[in-house]
């Protein structure tokens, strides 16, 4: 399967196509590479700082998910419903579903 860019003047069915494309590979993983590099940078300065806040687990009450879990079962709340009570979001909540209510 060969690539044709007309906008870039590129085809990777020739030499030089297969080699501007590897070229421009290489560069776009460096830039990530570096903006990754970077972003560990941040985050180092910021946990030195006390600023971090990255990867904080929410802390849920066990009575307050445990009756809105009975009314979610009950069908008289959705899933959005029950989100809101808890203040979290519905992807949250499906974690937690997961976790707590595993079979």
């Amino acid at each position: 399967m060969h690539l044709v860019s007309n906008k870039e003047n590129l085809d990777t069915s020739t030499p030089t196509g297969k080699l501007m494309l590897t070229m421009i590979a290489a560069i776009n993983e460096f830039e990530r590479q570096n903006l990754l590099e970077r972003q560990r940078e941040g985050i180092a300065i910021a946990k030195k700082a006390g600023k971090y806040k990255g990867g904080q687990v929410k802390k849920i009450d066990d009575s307050l998910f445990t009756a809105a879990y009975e009314r979610y079962k009950a069908r008289q709340i959705n899933k959005v419903q029950f989100a809101r009570e808890l203040h979290i979001s519905r992807p949250t909540l499906d974690k937690l579903l997961k976790e707590r209510v595993a079979p």
